[in-house]
């Protein structure tokens, strides 16, 4: 697979933890986190609250060429005041060796993905389950290189070692991997792509028909939005081939933005907090899987609200062999300027 290649995430039904036993291979919504064995559970807290996060999406994404298992937790604060905000989302990373893998080997003779384990090619069904697993399997980056104990992300001291009693729970769901080229053909998401456009169009008095004239540029028909955003006007018409992705992930890859971003944004994006690489865009969440976030215990006065959360994260994906902590990730929160069109 392409390093760009671009994949999207949909719900694929509710992971019943009577039948089916997630662990760190699986990609989901919601529930406990499934964290590495070489791991202690960590519980990250609100910057802004303090109060616990709920995990939000579970994600497991090996790079190519690379001996480590890889996986992505995004957490974030189900009061409605903090999810819009930066500090009420945390991205942990952790990577690990699984035996009776070999140790990883120095940098510059990483063995190829198929020499992880017995079963690294799988990327299918997992067993007892039914979900196909995100994977991505054509990223020939920078991995596995070395750092000291000492080097860990500064937000780590919001990370509890014990569970508390009071963390919110989501209902799990798993979620299931297309390509973006899969996209498109089938005629109940076009109907609903173009009921979609049609309701937007409507209301914001904007035409977002694209046309392929003058030289293959794409154009827009297109009046003054009431919101004067034509960023989002892009964002709407990308998605309608699949209004019900739930998440967009393309390592290395350009995120879509709902609104326009601060022209200085990438002076905003931080450096690796553990080995001072920069860092790169590698998935997002989308404005469906708000409606699917729905708490165990049945609470529902709190509830997530965001256009899309960015993650981006460390282009060298470093890791220290032996450590027991993740590694923080940044997240860039942009609201949604429509969310009732996703409902």
């Amino acid at each position: 697979m392409a390093e760009d290649q671009l994949l999207i995430g949909v719900s694929d039904g509710e992971l019943d933890p009577r039948r089916f036993r997630s662990s760190v291979l699986t990609n989901k919504v919601g529930g406990q986190p499934d964290w590495p064995p070489v791991l202690a559970p960590r519980s990250p807290t609100c910057g802004c609250c303090g109060s616990p996060l709920a995990l939000v999406v579970q994600v497991y994404c090996p790079l190519q060429g690379s001996s480590f298992h890889r996986i992505l937790h995004l957490f974030g604060c189900c009061r409605p005041g903090c999810s819009g905000q930066q500090a009420g989302w945390t991205a942990l990373r952790s990577q690990w060796v699984e035996a009776p893998c070999q140790p990883p080997p120095p940098q510059g003779a990483l063995p190829s993905a198929t020499d992880w384990c017995e079963s690294a090619d799988d990327w299918g069904m997992e067993e007892g389950g039914g979900a196909e697993e995100l994977q991505d399997g054509g990223l020939r980056t920078e991995v596995g290189r070395p750092v000291s104990q000492m080097d860990v992300s500064s937000g780590l001291e919001r990370l509890s070692l014990v569970e508390p009693k009071d963390v919110p729970v989501y209902r799990p769901l798993f979620i299931s991997v297309l390509e973006e080229s899969e996209l498109g053909g089938e005629d109940d998401e076009l109907e609903h792509a173009q009921q979609l456009l049609r309701e937007y169009e409507r209301r914001e008095g904007v035409a977002v028909r694209g046309s392929d004239e003058g030289g293959g540029e794409e154009k827009y028909e297109k009046t003054k939005a009431r919101h004067g955003d034509h960023v989002f006007s892009r964002f709407m018409k990308t998605i309608s081939t699949c209004p019900q992705q739930i998440l967009r992930y393309q390592r290395h890859g350009t995120p879509l933005f709902i609104s326009k971003p601060p022209p200085s944004l990438s002076r905003l994006i931080p450096t690796c907090g553990s080995c001072g690489e920069p860092r790169v865009f590698e998935l997002q969440l989308m404005p469906a899987l708000v409606s699917l976030l729905q708490r165990t215990d049945g609470g529902a006065e709190d509830q997530l609200e965001f256009g899309t959360v960015l993650i981006y994260s460390c282009r060298a994906s470093c890791w220290t062999v032996g450590s027991e902590s993740p590694v923080e990730e940044f997240c860039w929160v942009q609201s949604d300027p429509d969310q009732h069109l996703f409902k």
